[in-house]
């Protein structure tokens, strides 16, 4: 029987889409798709359903007739209807498109990198015969610009000259957009291969740099041309049928009955936290505290959006500041491995463009300005992680600002004006301002990075390499054994006849061996991620106020420093949501503000602790330099005022150093807050002997 006819068509419409035909007539020509379910089609009679994938042509040509031409009760045609048919079974990856998919139909997953403006296709051109105004209707294909070769009225029959009239020319809308696989579905480091996609009428102008999107549409191909004339070799482009941009929650992952079982009964388990801090970089000894950090920041807490319009986040921000040597970047490496969506980038070679987006001059022939996404928009709902942040320029950094706090990034290059989404969480590393932290030196003056940077990461940890035999000798023991695992599993792959038995590497594996299966861990962070919105139950929130009030009280005093401000408050409940989420539990309990308090309060310790007046002090991060330093440098800055005033607008050193000494300051202290001020400006040398301010 034949299947591909218009009446087998209109049969499968009154089946099954009536209501969503009569639906479109109403809203038509504003809407001008039918959206189909290829389910649907396969149910209805298999063999249109193979025949639709294997001669799209042909059978959208039928099907689309049979649509516009559908008997509706309303006096209207849907003359300019098109037919989307979504929801292939299968997807085909980019990397993986091969010549036998040419002309057939077929779906594609992947990020849109860029995207054209939408602009005017011409479909049918209308001619006009300069010597007897004759019009002629020529189609347009193939994308090539087609003339009349001659005058059709035979009284006439002259070749030329023929004039384009635009307003009985038929146009469509179109765009073209660049889609590159999608970074989850990357693993060591591959090159992300991309395919353009041609998009027209209501498709276009519906997607962004950064949207993840699934493709249905037919491969073409199209010959390249070289300046030696005509290659052998063919491009492929996508004329898309239709465009879906699913809920980029995570929905990439498929989680089976089976795994959510699993996830349920990981869950339950009372050392799930322990479990989890395990999970992530077995291979590298310690670090307990950071690694359950970097789980909360896996697991992230819940953006809320408020009804004034306002947006707060619910992503973690973390920093890692340590000696060279320390594991920083493998453990980056790790998460982005264990995040759901992630990014790797390493500061020295990462740009502002880079990390944000770049205009560029789009390649696909009208050299037109475009937006790329950068690394913070395409790791959009997942984590971004950005190695080697001291030796980027301030100017790259500051570009970070915007997609931390506010999480969006704002775009003002070559004419275009945008904003584009970038909801994801930075785990950052960064080396001290020497290479190595120095003993005696506070560590908020040794992380070379604006402090405008600093105050927006809800958790800094400082890892010192500082000697010590216990753990030196602890350390030593777990990465030599997991050396000696590794050299088994390699000689009883690699070398014939091996003795080495499966158990015997299995044993030796054990210590390098996550508690929870990688790929497990995973699903269980999607999981979470996609159904557990916890709530603060009274005691845990009484609790972190309290914490947040205790604090804040130290600072009561005039002359005390200001110890935390509301950006840390709002770091707690993030963290005790994510603490939640661990349990896949709905409640936040007060053993889930306990936790974070722990965590917060060892993190302040390290990087807002004034050790001069043991205080926290959260200008160290906010402004880079304590209240009790501030006060120090205005004492100085008054010492060289009234000298400059008894030795006629010079002050000399000497005496400056006099003075300084008698107010309870050393001179290597002096010279120090010296430099500093000449450094900002705040202060020059007319002479060597002397000093003056601004």
């Amino acid at each position: 029987m034949e299947t591909n006819t218009s009446a087998r068509w209109e049969k499968f419409f009154n089946r099954y889409y009536l209501g969503d035909i009569l639906a479109l007539a109403n809203e038509y020509p504003e809407k001008r798709s039918l959206y189909v379910d290829f389910v649907n089609i396969e149910k209805f009679d298999p063999d249109m359903a193979e025949e639709l994938l294997e001669h799209p042509n042909r059978v959208f040509e039928v099907a689309e007739g049979a649509l516009r031409n559908f008997a509706l009760p309303i006096d209207k045609t849907l003359s300019s209807a098109h037919l989307r048919v979504m929801n292939l079974p299968q997807k085909v990856s980019i990397r993986d498109l091969r010549s036998v998919h040419i002309s057939k139909l077929i779906a594609i997953e992947g990020l849109v990198r860029m995207a054209t403006e939408v602009r005017p296709k011409l479909l049918v051109a209308a001619f006009e015969c300069n010597g007897c105004h004759e019009t002629m209707y020529i189609t347009q294909a193939d994308g090539r610009f087609v003339e009349p070769y001659m005058c059709k009225n035979d009284e006439c029959g002259r070749k030329g000259p023929f004039k384009i009239k635009l307003t009985d020319s038929e146009f469509v809308d179109a765009q073209k957009l660049r889609v590159q696989e999608s970074p989850e579905d990357l693993r060591g480091g591959e090159q992300p291969q991309t395919l353009d996609i041609n998009t027209e009428d209501d498709l276009a102008g519906i997607v962004s740099p950064g949207d993840h999107v699934v493709l249905t549409g037919v491969l073409r191909s199209y010959q390249r041309v070289t300046r030696e004339g005509k290659s052998t070799f063919f491009d492929i482009i996508l004329d898309s049928v239709a465009i879906e941009t699913p809920d980029k929650e995570f929905t990439e992952i498929e989680i089976t009955a089976e795994e959510e079982e699993a996830i349920i009964e990981l869950s339950k388990d009372p050392k799930i936290y322990e479990n989890v801090v395990k999970s992530i970089a077995p291979s590298i000894y310690g670090y307990a505290e950071v690694k359950e950090a970097l789980a909360l920041q896996l697991m992230s807490g819940v953006p809320k959006n408020l009804p004034d319009g306002a947006r707060i986040r619910g992503d973690v921000h973390v920093l890692l500041v340590g000696d060279p040597g320390i594991a920083k970047s493998q453990l980056l490496r790790y998460i982005v491995k264990l995040a759901p969506r992630g990014i790797y980038t390493s500061g020295r070679s990462s740009s502002a463009a880079g990390l944000t987006a770049a205009a560029v001059r789009d390649e696909f022939g009208d050299g037109r300005w475009t937006l790329e996404a950068g690394a913070l928009v395409l790791a959009d709902q997942g984590i971004a992680a950005v190695d080697e942040m001291d030796k980027m320029r301030s100017e790259d950094r500051s570009a970070i600002h915007e997609a931390m706090e506010q999480q969006t990034i704002s775009i003002a290059k070559a004419g275009i004006m945008a904003t584009l989404k970038s909801r994801c969480s930075l785990l950052g590393a960064a080396n001290p301002k020497y290479g190595r932290f120095d003993p005696y030196e506070g560590i908020a003056q040794q992380i070379k990075m604006a402090p405008a940077l600093l105050s927006r990461f809800d958790l800094i940890f400082v890892l010192k390499d500082e000697p010590d035999v216990g753990r030196d000798s602890a350390i030593a023991s777990h990465i030599l054994g997991a050396h000696h695992a590794g050299e088994l599993h390699a000689h009883r792959i690699n070398v014939p006849g091996s003795e080495i038995t499966q158990s015997e590497v299995a044993d030796a594996m054990e210590v390098v061996t996550p508690e929870i299966d990688p790929d497990l861990l995973r699903k269980y962070v999607a999981y979470a991620k996609r159904k557990v919105y916890p709530i603060l139950n009274d005691d845990a929130r009484d609790r972190l106020i309290g914490f947040y009030l205790g604090l804040r009280k130290q600072g009561e005093d005039r002359d005390s420093p200001v110890p935390v401000t509301a950006r840390q408050l709002e770091a707690l409940v993030r963290l005790c949501e994510a603490s939640a989420r661990i349990r896949l539990c709905e409640g936040i309990t007060i053993d889930d503000s306990e936790r974070v308090i722990k965590i917060v309060e060892s993190c302040l310790r390290q990087v807002a602790y004034d050790a001069e007046t043991g205080m926290f002090d959260a200008d160290i991060i906010t402004t880079g330099v304590s209240k009790s330093q501030r006060d120090k440098i205005k004492v100085l800055r008054n010492i060289i005022r009234d000298l400059e005033a008894e030795h006629s607008g010079m002050a000399p050193k000497e005496d400056v150093y006099t003075r300084a000494e008698a107010e309870g300051f050393d001179k290597a202290y002096v010279e120090d807050v010296l430099g500093r001020l000449k450094t900002q400006g705040e202060l020059y040398e007319p002479t060597p002997e002397y000093v003056r301010l601004t």
